[in-house]
């Protein structure tokens, strides 16, 4: 016969069940632990007993550790959930969906709170067949164990072992190439640049190039605040930039180990000491500036959340979600006015800390279509001018979406040539090259008669 207060065992069981399926799609996941049952009660009427929720938290996390799954914890609390649901309608998802702005309990202290013990250390000894840490990692970077490679990239990135990660890289360009040994190199920066911590559970280290104008250097400052209020990014990304500009050769000279520190420095809201503020001279004279923060991810999947609805539909790559669109349209209005109000410097995209280096060459490679494209304007008129020597040429430009079409006359309604020009050729949006090209030759609205 079941005690009155014992769990729930079926509930248990199904929750361990679903867990067991829910882990290979997850990386990391929060539970949350209810001190008392009237938070429970407060936060789920007609929910589960506070015995049955306690023995289902214990079962879903030891599952999700047997599978290698990050187990977080948030503490209820009733005044802070009585906070989040001021203002929501009072539905399952609104309660369910209640997330606390303290940090999470990770480790042994999640465990502790979740009255589990943690599990032993793997005492395994390494295979010495698989030769040294950097053999093992070079053999896992050709492998297709994705997850054995980001495990043991991990493992040497935490512990600050920058020289086994060095070698590893030259190894790697030895055995299967310079490229292999250029992708294993940003590989590693790019897992040094993410962690499980912080407030929210998942952080990362993340960088907004900027082209900058001639003349002063705009206030980092106070760009940092205009991109925080143009509400450019999806609910549930917290982003935090430090207010000084650093230069790119600096950032492109730190090891994995270094990214990883700066990022947990950030993290305890500590000045990094790989990344000092850029001298003005060597940003003047670099032409970029780049703003480098952290970006706190608070979407970390909750178990009570997807035990009911599920786990979310993973977006089209293809296709941005309406979310993504929104985002990127409002990044596009905030650099415009950034070009405006901070002397005309022009913000690239936020990207991740590795991918700074990509992100200014993509646009050195476009700024250099654009420009090219500017010449093949100018040569278009040049030639038009010859073939009509000591008449005046006039142009008619026709927008078409996002491109240009150029026609060419003399005065008397000859047409002389066309041209058009997609808009990775121009070197501004196409509605805006009417003025432009008045610096270059006549522009009327239509043909002369």
């Amino acid at each position: 016969m079941t005690a009155p207060n014992a769990p729930d065992q079926e509930a248990v069981d199904q929750a361990e069940a679903l867990a067991r399926e829910m882990a290979p799609e997850l990386r990391s996941v929060v539970l949350t632990h209810y001190p008392d049952a009237d938070t429970l009660d407060l936060m789920r009427p007609a929910g589960p007993s506070l015995d049955t929720m306690r023995a289902v938290n214990r079962a879903v996390a030891a599952e999700m550790l047997r599978q290698g799954v990050e187990v977080m914890v948030q503490v209820a609390d009733r005044a802070a959930f009585r906070r989040w649901m001021d203002g929501r309608s009072d539905t399952e998802g609104s309660r369910l969906g209640w997330r606390d702005q303290n940090p999470v309990l990770r480790g042994t202290e999640a465990l502790r709170a979740l009255g589990i013990s943690a599990p032993p250390p793997d005492a395994r000894r390494p295979d010495k067949a698989a030769g040294t840490p950097a053999d093992r990692l070079v053999r896992l970077f050709a492998g297709e164990d994705g997850a054995a490679f980001d495990a043991c990239a991990e493992a040497l990135i935490a512990a600050g072992r920058d020289g086994v990660l060095e070698q590893a890289v030259r190894r790697a360009e030895e055995r299967h190439g310079e490229e292999a040994g250029q992708d294993l190199a940003h590989e590693l920066l790019a897992i040094a640049g993410v962690a499980n911590a912080g407030p929210s559970g998942w952080v990362e280290l993340v960088a907004l190039p900027v082209a900058l104008p001639l003349g002063p250097l705009p206030d980092a400052a106070a760009l940092c605040a205009s991109l925080q209020a143009a509400g450019t990014f999806r609910k549930g990304l917290e982003l935090h930039l430090l207010p000084h500009w650093r230069s790119p050769d600096t950032l492109g000279e730190l090891t994995p180990g270094q990214v990883r520190q700066a990022l947990l420095d950030l993290v305890a809201n500590r000045q990094p000491a790989s990344l000092p503020p850029a001298e003005e001279a060597a940003l003047a004279e670099g032409g970029f500036g780049v703003l480098v923060g952290i970006q706190l991810d608070w979407t970390v999947p909750l178990w009570d959340e997807i035990a009911v609805t599920g786990l979310p539909d993973l977006p089209d790559e293809d296709e941005p979600t309406p979310e993504e669109a929104a985002e990127a349209e409002a990044f596009d209005r905030w650099r415009g006015a950034a070009f405006q109000d901070f002397n005309g410097c022009v913000p690239l995209a936020l990207v991740p800390f590795s991918g700074v280096d990509a992100e200014i060459a993509s646009f050195l490679e476009e700024a250099a279509d654009q420009t090219n494209g500017l010449q093949e304007i100018r040569d278009f008129i040049d030639m038009a001018r010859r073939e009509a020597p000591g008449e005046e040429l006039v142009c008619v430009p026709r927008v078409e979406g996002e491109s240009l079409h150029l026609a060419l006359y003399t005065r008397s309604g000859r047409l002389m040539d066309q041209i058009s020009l997609d808009a990775e050729q121009l070197p501004m949006a196409a509605a805006e090259m009417p003025a432009l090209l008045e610096s270059l030759i006549p522009v009327m609205p239509r043909p002369p008669a």
